[in-house]
């Protein structure tokens, strides 16, 4: 199945290349930079233990809504539609104090449903089905029945959850993009990120931006050169990205 939002660095495109990657046998699966999740929703299963992480508590908050409370969610989504209006109302009220968590979550999938490239700043002028995507929430809260979520730093959960037979996929801010990314990830973070893995048990599969720093940075590992089309180039006018799948086994 599809994930349920779109996301900055989302991996819609690129999915399948990543899955095959993955090793024959693990028996818990941990997506350390969940975001969106399109590879953790690909399959109806990748493990028997299967956990989503990510660093922003409003991305957080609504994943758990979705698993908890499908219905509830619905409900508050009910007054949404595709306008302007409700899209910066909703950015101007995501901090106003008093908010359940229901109401929290609607505000902000209303944001990332309405925002050009999710960067939950601009409204996107394009037409849109909100109301089949608010019906398909019902599949999604299935799918994330057994799935932990957490919301924690990246050095924290690997270091909670590592066995040798665990399976880190790792989807950080990409080198020197961090600033588009809502979450405060920091340059340093990825020397950070690269000697956390470096003492794991488990493996880890890690997609990044094709650059000379990131080749330096784990340049004792597996990288394999993928490319995927630009999300935000047109059709009419295709452009290329290279990315970057290294894994330590």
């Amino acid at each position: 199945m599809n994930s349920f939002i779109s996301w900055i660095g989302g991996k819609k495109l690129l999915k399948k290349k990543i899955i095959e990657q993955f090793p024959e046998k693990f028996d818990r699966y941990i997506e350390v930079f969940g975001g969106a999740g399109w590879v953790l929703f690909d399959k109806e299963k990748h493990a028997p233990m299967e956990v989503y992480n990510d660093i922003n508590g409003d991305l957080v908050n609504l994943y758990r809504c979705v698993k908890y409370h499908p219905e509830a969610l619905q409900k508050e989504l009910e007054w949404s539609f595709v306008s302007r209006e409700q899209f910066f109302d909703g950015i101007s009220q995501s901090r106003i104090r008093g908010m359940t968590d229901i109401q929290r979550a609607a505000r902000f999938y209303c944001m990332i449903k309405n925002s050009f490239g999710t960067d939950l700043r601009s409204f996107g002028v394009r037409p849109k089905d909100l109301q089949k995507s608010i019906d398909f929430l019902q599949e999604v809260s299935k799918r994330l029945n057994r799935v932990v979520i957490e919301n924690v730093d990246f050095g924290q959960l690997i270091k909670t959850y590592d066995r040798e037979s665990a399976l880190f996929y790792c989807d950080p801010p990409y080198y020197e993009a961090e600033n588009y990314y809502p979450d405060h990830f920091q340059p340093e973070d990825h020397v950070r990120l690269r000697d956390t893995l470096s003492k794991i048990k488990g493996k880890f599969v890690l997609s990044y931006n094709d650059c000379p720093e990131i080749r330096i940075l784990y340049a004792e590992y597996d990288l394999i050169e993928v490319e995927r089309q630009d999300n935000l180039v047109a059709k009419t006018n295709p452009r290329r990205y290279k990315e970057l799948i290294i894994k330590n086994y």
